[in-house]
């Protein structure tokens, strides 16, 4: 699926589509953000980003990383999710031969491989509690250690976290450790829901048919203005990537250049009861989003 952007060639920041006023901050906050980190600097801010599925905090992670002086190292991403328990600690801070079994020779983890770059953990919440005190301790000392490993490895590395669960409720449920919440959330960044971006998902769609269909081959498709109209009343349980997938949808079966509501009414798939409603909603309805970036004290 084609990532949205804007018709531009200027800051990385201008791949954050959109007019709302919570990406607009949003661009500001980066660009000011990144001023800050340094590379070989023992002070590197760690970041949260918290928002529902597919808004696109990758992206925000991605356009941070773009951002700034270590837009020439690497950027690694790990879903902690989709990586099963018994591995997850191997994999991000790597092994020496014998540590376990299958361990025939050494490997160095992602943490190392993010060396000189920014590491993205994605699903944060679904990192075990016997590796938060363990990333805490990388976070805290700039140092990773092998399984099995007696010496230590300096890292230069920027953690990127993202969450789409409230961690504060989840530090309460005594399922995350509160001491790793205050130190991942240095700068916490709150991606918007889409329905709360209101003309941006216009902005959005447009783009995307442009992009798709470029990818494809084909004509760009047009919206009609009650297919515009029925976009930004539709709630978005799935957010931009929901939007993304539904543009792509539209180009490759509807077979006229223009577009109306009764088609994207069509093509549009519904979520499980229960997700957020999809239904339609009144357009004047754009609640402001609260404040978007806050540093806690």
């Amino acid at each position: 699926m084609a990532r949205p952007r804007l018709i531009a060639t200027g800051h990385p920041t201008e791949r954050l589509v959109g007019q709302a006023p919570t990406i607009v901050a949003l661009r500001a906050h980066i660009r000011q953000l990144v001023t800050f980190d340094t590379l070989d600097n023992p002070v590197v801010p760690t970041m949260l980003l918290q928002g529902e599925t597919g808004t696109g905090k990758g992206l925000v992670a991605q356009v941070i990383h773009e951002s700034g002086p270590r837009a020439a190292g690497p950027f690694v991403e790990v879903n902690c999710a989709a990586i099963p328990e018994s591995l997850l600690e191997a994999e991000l801070f790597g092994f020496e031969p014998g540590a376990f079994t299958d361990a025939k020779r050494a490997k160095p983890g992602l943490w190392e491989a993010a060396s000189g770059g920014i590491l993205f953990l994605d699903e944060i919440d679904a990192l075990p509690l016997t590796l938060q005190s363990k990333l805490l301790t990388v976070i805290e000392a700039k140092r990773v250690r092998r399984l099995g490993a007696v010496a230590e490895h300096p890292t230069d590395v920027k953690l990127i976290a993202a969450t789409q669960t409230d961690l504060r409720a989840r530090v309460a449920a005594g399922q995350f450790r509160a001491d790793l919440y205050h130190r991942l959330a240095v700068v916490l960044l709150e991606v918007p829901p889409l329905r709360e971006r209101g003309e941006d998902v216009v902005l959005l769609a447009r783009d995307y048919l442009q992009r798709t269909a470029e990818a494809y081959r084909l004509r760009p498709k047009r919206l009609e203005p009650q297919a515009e109209v029925w976009l930004q009343r539709y709630t978005w349980p799935g957010n931009v990537r929901e939007l993304g997938h539904l543009m792509e949808r539209v180009t490759l079966l509807h077979p006229d250049p223009l577009i109306g509501p009764a088609t994207l009414e069509q093509l549009r798939v519904p979520l499980a009861q229960s997700s957020a409603p999809a239904s339609a909603r009144p357009p004047e309805a754009h609640p402001e989003a609260s404040v978007f970036c806050r540093v806690p004290g």
